[in-house]
């Protein structure tokens, strides 16, 4: 197996799976992640959700224009904004992700010690249909708060003078709890589940192959050193990420709950794919595609770096 297997065979009863240091190698690779690339994150956010005019027009040219705009209207913190809520959920979202993608991959690996290509992708679709019992509430909540400046600047440029929204994710939390329950925290969770399932299925088997590729620690454990699987984790997170965009796309607008001046509303992902297509053609599928390959990347290089260290084992005092 590619993957460190976070199962260690007790030769006389069971298997025993060690979840505490890999919920916090999640949590550690997730918080710094986050940290480094959320502004760009931000910028994709809003890159796909805005809509072309009946002339051509559009808010923003392109990834720089909409980060400079953004940043000389909201400044530096503005840039992180909705970044809270996601840095507090990325580590239970993070921690399911990986450890289901090794609980998939033991018992899916046949008797002979082999994971053919198939089980493979399904041990990576299964990991991201997991996850996505936390992935879909983060992704509503941080949606909300990255585009809520948009929002106030489309408003603003129709002549309005709407300064930006203070929102929180408690507000917003506590407005959709009252009004439609639990489930409301979970709009979108079909597309989510569609963009998730598709990242995790090309993403894993991926990784597990640009690994095998490159040297083998010294210690004899076969493991890779921690370079390779860095730029193993940056390559095939920044491939995934571009191949699911599309679905990236639609999950994102139809998660907004506030609307700007000229934002569109869609019934269903196939009303939402159809409606793209024909109004912005195929090329809008694609918007923010550069900035989540640039978002993606490092986040899933530092994850595998981080799980390959063993960071969270060392600092429980684990065995790796």
């Amino acid at each position: 197996m590619h993957f460190q297997s976070v199962f260690s065979v007790d030769t006389s009863t069971k298997l025993a799976l060690k979840l505490l240091p890999k919920i916090l190698n999640g949590g550690i690779a997730g918080i710094v992640g986050v940290t480094c690339v959320f502004p760009l994150d931000l910028v994709k956010t809003r890159l796909q959700n805005q809509s072309i005019g009946p002339n051509g027009e559009r808010m923003y040219t392109s990834m720089f224009d909409c980060f400079r705009k953004t940043f000389r209207s909201e400044g530096y913190l503005g840039m992180y904004r909705g970044s809270g809520v996601n840095i507090l959920l990325i580590t239970p979202e993070k921690a399911i992700k990986l450890t289901a993608n090794d609980f998939f991959r033991h018992h899916l690996t046949t008797k002979d010690g082999k994971l053919p290509l198939t089980r493979e992708m399904a041990s990576g679709g299964l990991a991201g249909l997991c996850q996505i019992v936390v992935t879909t509430p983060m992704e509503l909540l941080k949606i909300q708060l990255q585009d809520a400046g948009r929002v106030a600047a489309q408003a603003k440029a129709a002549g309005g003078t709407v300064a930006v929204p203070k929102v929180s994710a408690t507000s917003i939390t506590l407005k959709l709890l009252k009004e439609k329950g639990l489930i409301g925290l979970y709009k979108g969770t079909a597309a989510t589940m569609l963009r998730d399932v598709s990242f995790s299925v090309c993403y894993f088997p991926l990784f597990a192959h640009l690994n095998s590729l490159g040297p083998r620690k010294a210690d004899g454990s076969g493991e890779a050193v921690f370079w390779c699987s860095f730029l193993a984790g940056c390559s095939a997170g920044s491939l995934s990420a571009l191949f699911v965009n599309p679905f990236d796309v639609v999950k994102t607008r139809l998660q907004v709950i506030t609307k700007g001046s000229q934002d569109k509303t869609y019934s269903s992902i196939a009303n939402a794919f159809s409606r793209i297509l024909r109004e912005e053609g195929p090329l809008a599928f694609f918007k923010g595609g550069a900035c989540r390959m640039i978002v993606i990347a490092p986040l899933f290089g530092i994850a595998q770096m981080v799980y390959f260290f063993g960071v969270g084992e060392a600092i429980l005092g684990y065995n790796k």
